[in-house]
């Protein structure tokens, strides 16, 4: 390992995302790596390495010299790889440490126009008076749109059947399905399907989260709709090697909160529906703990069989 100089960084970091340039974890990376480089004085670049069920990006990560000059930034999806993914390259939780929480947002549960409904209740009663004959569309199995239509369609007591993307398909595809009327209802990010409500094409029944949306104001929360307490936001997240010095972790944390909390870009953030996440990296290292254990919960009430990566 190389020598850490107590003026980390004093070299270029490089943050690997396992998402396509464009989606929210690399709008928000590519926003905090500008905020980061003003820090540090530093060059701060974002890599995309997708492919492989969002495991290449981590799987290099994990593989990196752990002195703080190779960071990943991901979504929750980290957290329940664990109890999902099988033949795994790495563990997600024993091969990574967690520095700091980024962003939580929610999704939005929408339905085609084909399918009738423009309300969760409306779909709720759809589903029970046709069980198992309404589709749901999801990115692909244990992916988050996945995970949180099964906790949706769990809390709702309803019974639905899945229609995931094929192998190599992005999101965008299983919209498109909901959008012709080949899948009846879909979980999706705010911004995915943005365009799609305001055109009509979509109907936005209800968001995952405890609040409302800035971006979608008019549209109730699915607890208000009806279905007590459900809360399933999309985080996002900055993780380093095991094994990175634990000043280098602090320092990593510290700086993550400072760049969150720049005007400019909590500007930026709220004009894209997303709210900064405030946790000390102790905190947020239990968060994850928690919500992979959440995860397997709900993996294993929902009887999903584990998936190879």
């Amino acid at each position: 390992m190389r020598r850490i100089s107590p003026d980390y960084p004093t070299e270029p970091v490089r943050l690997i995302e396992p998402f396509g340039a464009g989606g929210g974890p690399d709008l928000v990376g590519r926003a905090l790596a500008q905020e980061l480089a003003k820090l540090w004085g530093q060059s701060v670049t974002v890599e995309n390495i997708p492919g492989a069920g969002a495991t290449a990006g981590p799987a290099q990560v994990a593989k990196s010299l752990a002195d703080g000059y190779t960071l990943l930034v991901n979504t929750s999806a980290h957290a329940y790889g664990a109890a999902l993914l099988k033949n795994l390259p790495y563990d997600p939780l024993k091969d990574f440490i967690p520095v700091a929480p980024l962003t939580s947002q929610p999704y939005v549960l929408v339905a085609g126009r084909l399918a009738g409904v423009t309300t969760v209740g409306g779909l709720t009663a759809a589903a029970r008076a046709k069980p198992r004959q309404l589709k749901f569309g999801s990115a692909g199995v244990g992916t988050g749109s996945h995970l949180g239509i099964v906790k949706f369609n769990l809390a709702a007591s309803i019974q639905a059947a899945h229609v995931p993307a094929r192998p190599g398909d992005a999101i965008a595809d299983t919209i498109a399905n909901t959008v012709a009327g080949l899948t009846d209802y879909l979980l999706a990010p705010i911004q995915l399907v943005l365009v799609d409500i305001r055109a009509g094409r979509l109907r936005a029944l209800g968001v995952s989260t405890k609040k409302r949306s800035v971006l979608l104001p008019e549209v109730p929360t699915i607890a208000e709709s009806g279905v007590g307490g459900f809360d399933y936001p999309i985080w996002y997240g900055v993780w380093t090697p095991a094994g990175t010095p634990a000043g280098v972790v602090d320092k990593l944390a510290n700086d993550i909160a400072r760049a969150l909390a720049a005007p400019d870009l909590r500007e930026w953030l709220a004009k894209h529906g997303t709210d900064p996440m405030n946790m000390t990296q102790p905190e947020f290292a239990r968060f994850v703990l928690s919500e992979s254990e959440s995860a397997a919960r709900l993996i294993e009430a929902a009887e999903i069989k584990s998936q190879s990566a």
